[in-house]
């Protein structure tokens, strides 16, 4: 962990390159230095179908979700997540100046008790270190 997963609305793909998106928060989540760099996980879905206030069908959105474990303090968390809003939405001021648009991001943490994982990026990204 972390997971973030970012859904979107699909009038967005004209307006916006998702894969940049996700490299946008992968790199502010590495910047925020509490993040493990093999755990890191941005994924972007597609809403094809979606109804936004008043049905417009200019109006967009993109909604992020972060998955994380437990043991980070609020204060790191709050710290955390407004660093990488902060470089999400500035990354989206051209849609906000050229659109309505609406973002958000919430903060999830996952119970250890009901979380498995397997995963050997890590020891990878060890191995890479050492043998430069």
């Amino acid at each position: 962990m972390p997971h973030f997963t970012i859904e979107y609305s699909a009038n967005l793909d004209s307006r916006l390159d998702m894969k940049l998106v996700c490299e946008v928060v992968r790199k502010a989540a590495v910047e925020t230095g509490i993040f493990p760099l093999g755990g890191i996980r941005v994924r972007a879905v597609r809403c094809e179908h979606y109804a936004i206030a008043d049905a417009r069908q200019d109006y967009g959105f993109l909604d992020m979700v972060l998955r994380i474990g437990e043991g980070r303090d609020l204060p790191t968390r709050q710290k955390a997540g407004e660093h990488v809003f902060q470089a999400l939405s500035k990354h989206l001021d051209p849609v906000f100046a050229a659109s309505k648009f609406a973002l958000s991001f919430d903060m999830q943490i996952n119970d250890k008790e009901t979380s498995w994982k397997r995963n050997n990026i890590h020891d990878a990204l060890k191995a890479e270190a050492a043998h430069g």
